[in-house]
C-alpha cells in the first residue's frame, strides 16, 4: 500500500500559480479563504507559493520572488513535525521563520487534523501581522477536518479578521461541509484518472481490482483485514485504496460506455458507495476496516464482466 504516515513536511517542489491565484495578487483583491483541491502535490505546492507571494516584496505579477528579505525568511526549511495535541511538538508551525504564514496538517500518529489545532490557529489569526504585513495560514490535509472542527473553523470564515487569508488543501472537496466550501474562493487542479493509477501501490490495487469480480468474500474479507492497525496508518492505507479503486472505476466505467455497453447501473451504484466510503472515513471516525470491507464489497457486485 501507499505511505500511510501523513506528511511531515512543506513541499518543495517549485510551483506556478493557477490564474484565479495570480489574478488576485495582480488586482489586490485578495479573499479571506481559498480551497485549492486536486490530485498529487499541485494543490499544496501553489498553496505555499501563494502564501509566500503575499509577503512578498516584489511586484505581484512576479511573487513570490526569491530573493527580497520576506521571501528568504518564508524558505520552507527542515519542517517541525506537528503534534496535533500539542504533546510531543506544536500544533502547528510557521513557513520557513516567517512570523506571518503558518502551516497545519495532521500530526504524524493523527487520523485527522484535530480541533485543539484549529483552535490555535484561531487564536494566532486574530493577532496583528508583523509590520502591517498580511497574515495566511494553511490547512494542508483538510479533507481530515472531523464535524466538528469545521464548525469551530466556520467561526473565522464568517468573521475573518482584517488582512488574513485562510487556504484549505485537498485531494478533494466532498470531505467538507458545504458551509465551509461556500466561504471558500475555490481553485481546482486538473484531476486526470492517470494520477490515482500511478506508481507501485497503484498497480499493486490495480491487479487486484482487475480480478475483483471472481474474489470470494472470504478473499476480500482477508484484503480488509490488511487495513487493521493503528489507525491513522489503516485509515491513510484505506484512503490509498479508495482514491485508487474510484480512479480505477471510472476508467471501467468509461471504457465501457465508449464500447457501447449499457449495462452500466451497477458499476455507477458501485462508484456512488465507494464515494460515500472516502467521505465517511474522512469525516467520521470510521473502522478503517470496516470502510474497505464495505468498498470491497460494493467493487465486487458492481465489477463489469
Amino acid at each position: 500500500m501507499a505511505d500511510a504516515e501523513p506528511s511531515t513536511g512543506h513541499p518543495v517542489a517549485a510551483a506556478t500559480l493557477p490564474p484565479g491565484l495570480r489574478e488576485s495578487l495582480i488586482s489586490g483583491r485578495i479573499h479571506s479563504a481559498y480551497l485549492l483541491s486536486g490530485p498529487g502535490d499541485a494543490p499544496r505546492n501553489a498553496a505555499l507559493c501563494f502564501a509566500r507571494a503575499l509577503v512578498c516584496e516584489g511586484a505581484p505579477s512576479e511573487a513570490p520572488c526569491g530573493s527580497c528579505g520576506t521571501c528568504r525568511r518564508s524558505e520552507p526549511g527542515e519542517p517541525i513535525a506537528l503534534d496535533g495535541a500539542g504533546k510531543k511538538g506544536p500544533p502547528m508551525r510557521h513557513v520557513g521563520d516567517h512570523p506571518d504564514l503558518l502551516w497545519i496538517e495532521r500530526g504524524a500518529s493523527d487520523t485527522r487534523v484535530r480541533i485543539g489545532q484549529v483552535r490555535a490557529l484561531q487564536a494566532a489569526m486574530r493577532l496583528r501581522g508583523s509590520e502591517g504585513s498580511h497574515r495566511v495560514a494553511i490547512i494542508a490535509d483538510a479533507e481530515w477536518l472531523n464535524q466538528e472542527a469545521q464548525n469551530a473553523l466556520l467561526r473565522l470564515l464568517e468573521e475573518p479578521p482584517p488582512r488574513t487569508s485562510l487556504v484549505l488543501v485537498t485531494q478533494s472537496p466532498a470531505g467538507l461541509l458545504a458551509t465551509v466550501r461556500s466561504r471558500c474562493q475555490r481553485i481546482a487542479f486538473p484531476a486526470t484518472t492517470g494520477d490515482a493509477l500511478e506508481g507501485e501501490e497503484a498497480a499493486e490495487i490495480i491487479d487486484y481490482l482487475n480480478r475483483i469480480s471472481t474474489a470470494s468474500i472470504p478473499q476480500l474479507l482477508d484484503w480488509a483485514e490488511s487495513f487493521r492497525g493503528p489507525r491513522a496508518i489503516a485509515a491513510a492505507g484505506t484512503n490509498e485504496l479508495l482514491g485508487v479503486a474510484s480512479a480505477w472505476l471510472h476508467r471501467e466505467i468509461c471504457q465501457a460506455a465508449e464500447a457501447g455497453r449499457t449495462d452500466l447501473e451497477g458499476p455507477l451504484r458501485a462508484f456512488e458507495t465507494v464515494q460515500r466510503c472516502r467521505k465517511g472515513l474522512a469525516q467520521r471516525n470510521a473502522n478503517p476496516q470496516m470502510v474497505a470491507e464495505r468498498a470491497l464489497l460494493a467493487l465486487r457486485d458492481g465489477a463489469l464482466r
